[in-house]
């Protein structure tokens, strides 16, 4: 259904986007129901909504229990770093670095995933916007470059984008994270409304539910389905009920019959016009023939990842761009931004004996940032905050008990619950160095024969002065909601790890020390829109992939009107 079986005369489209996953799908989707031609470029297979291999499978009916033999994880050194991603239950969602190379002058953990659809089909879907301070906090710390906008500009896009989605939540009142348009939020189980209301009493802290693109009520959306609370989204969901663009973008793409997805299509490069001055097409190789092709379009939308859109931007040289399109600035490949994490606290509970609860939510609570967002919160020795993911649980047959090492006596324990717990991880914010950058390793091509990336990138004394805080803030705050045993632990983690790299392509106000304008356009090449996390300024610290969907879609919008105009 989504497939170009190509002929000769078929190689012209009204907008090109490459990559399927979260900002992909969305600019096929805008563009596609604005009445343009698109060609949809995607390097990895096809994925059709439901082609989930095991999404109803049970652990015992997997491979090994679930588990990956050693002669598997060689193939997969790097994406099994994450801890969580290689299992038989993932594997063939994550692409082999045996075949896929890059080169670490530090350790960066670059965990990608090659389908249509892309990483939206992995996502952790918590979904929050970035706010003013946010968009203003470059230039009131007086680093980097400054954003081009402000979040009044881009609240209606994120309002259109989560009506679309469906995100779960509540409004808070909260100026450090702004509201939105939220279908009913999760459940607090009774840990977690025990720990929040001794929590806010002592320390005046929120404790609110996690923001998640998940449908929690029955009607709309496309007819996606409601979240089962099943928590085996990482599988895919056959119901869609969390956003992907295989069950959400690219179906309403497909229905307008404007829409053309093409697998295995690894985009090499950008090709310019005899001008010099707009792009015409790109340049292709078929990943299964080896073969180049070039399609050709009015605009083209940049969405291959944070990598993978500056990689083919570096490569795209001319004599105008000796450097990379769009590099006049030399900014292109810095700023690599990720955000920091596997540091927090958990504790035990002596209460609620007689609860448990139902289901296996797929989120949890949210703390959200409580650091430098006014004079009485600002730290001495770090700028910018950081947030907490987690959630409580009660132990159950899972669980070790070394009473009871074998026979009836283990069953007879394991039949029993054990001890409510609650435990927080936090999320911080990188700020965007120019010296954190990626660049093309022309000595080590990959399969394809195309130069690879060199990853150079680290943490800094910011980053480093912020963990100190975030995990004695853990402690202090679980220990504030009465629990019990409270342990800290940092167990520390490369860049890339957060798998939110970002920042590679900033957007600013001057192009002497930006990429891209304030509506996502190549300064000097102003119909090639990048839109996904390439373009960010700073990182935030919240997740950012909301924030890419709702820039996809106002560039979108924004693109359309000037090829109206006649102006692109």
């Amino acid at each position: 259904m989504y497939f170009n079986s190509e002929g000769t005369n078929e190689v012209s489209y009204d907008a090109i986007v490459i990559g399927s996953g979260i900002s992909g799908g969305w600019a096929a989707k805008e563009l596609s129901e604005k009445g343009l031609k698109t060609l949809v470029l995607e390097r990895g297979r096809m994925v059709r909504h439901g082609e989930y291999p095991t999404a109803n499978m049970e652990d015992w009916e997997l491979p090994n229990r679930n588990r990956m033999t050693p002669e598997q994880m060689k193939e997969y050194k790097i994406q099994e770093r994450t801890g969580y991603t290689m299992s038989p239950a993932y594997q063939h969602w994550w692409p082999k670095d045996t075949e896929n190379p890059y080169t670490e002058t530090k350790p960066f953990d670059w965990i990608r995933a090659y389908h249509v659809g892309g990483r939206s089909l992995l996502w952790g879907r918590q979904s929050y916007r970035l706010g003013d301070l946010d968009f203003e906090a470059n230039a009131k710390d007086g680093i980097a470059v400054d954003w081009p906008v402000r979040y009044k500009e881009i609240a209606p896009w994120y309002d259109y984008v989560e009506s679309f989605i469906g995100v779960s939540g509540q409004n808070e009142g909260l100026k450090q994270l702004p509201d939105g348009k939220f279908l009913p939020p999760m459940e607090y189980n009774c840990v977690e409304l025990d720990v929040k209301k001794k929590k806010k009493k002592k320390m005046g802290r929120d404790i609110i539910m996690g923001r998640t693109a998940h449908i929690t009520s029955e009607g709309g959306h496309n007819g996606r389905g409601t979240c089962q609370t099943r928590n085996r989204c990482m599988r895919g969901c056959p119901f869609g009920a969390y956003f992907s663009s295989n069950a959400s973008t690219l179906p309403a793409a497909e229905a307008t019959g404007n829409m053309t997805i093409r697998p295995f299509s690894i985009v090499t490069e950008i090709i310019l016009d005899e001008s010099g001055k707009k792009a015409k097409g790109v340049r292709i190789v078929d990943a299964e023939t080896k073969e180049t092709k070039e399609y050709y379009a009015k605009i083209i939308f940049m969405c291959a990842s944070t990598f993978g859109s500056t990689q083919i931007l570096l490569n795209s040289t001319s004599e105008r761009f000796p450097e990379g399109m769009g590099n006049e600035s030399g900014e292109l490949g810095h700023n690599v931004m990720d955000h920091h994490f596997r540091l927090g606290a958990s504790g035990k509970s002596d209460e609620f004996k007689d609860k448990f609860y139902k289901g296996r939510r797929p989120t949890g609570i949210y703390i959200p940032r409580f650091r430098n967002i006014d004079a009485a919160s600002k730290m001495p020795n770090f700028i910018r905050g950081y947030g907490y993911q987690g959630g409580g649980s009660r132990e159950g047959w899972g669980r070790y008990i070394a009473e009871a090492e074998y026979g009836k006596g283990l069953k007879d324990a394991l039949s029993k619950n054990g001890d409510w717990s609650f435990g927080i991880t936090a999320f911080g914010e990188c700020l965007p160095y120019h010296e954190n950058k990626i660049s093309l390793n022309k000595d080590l091509k990959d399969i394809y024969g195309l130069p690879t990336l060199i990853m150079d990138a680290e943490w800094k004394t910011n980053e480093l002065e912020m963990r100190k805080d975030m995990m004695a803030s853990a402690a202090e705050m679980l220990e504030a909601g009465g629990l019990k045993d409270v342990h800290t632990y940092d167990s520390g983690c490369n860049p890339g790890l957060g798998i939110h790299e970002m920042g590679t392509a900033r957007m600013g106000k001057d192009p002497k020390t930006s990429v891209l304008n304030k509506w996502n356009q190549i300064h000097s090449v102003p119909n090639v829109f990048v839109t996904d996390g390439s373009f960010m300024t700073s990182a935030g610290c919240v997740n950012p992939s909301l924030t890419y969907m709702a820039f996809t879609a106002r560039a979108a919008n924004f693109a359309v009107e000037e090829l109206k105009k006649g102006n692109l």
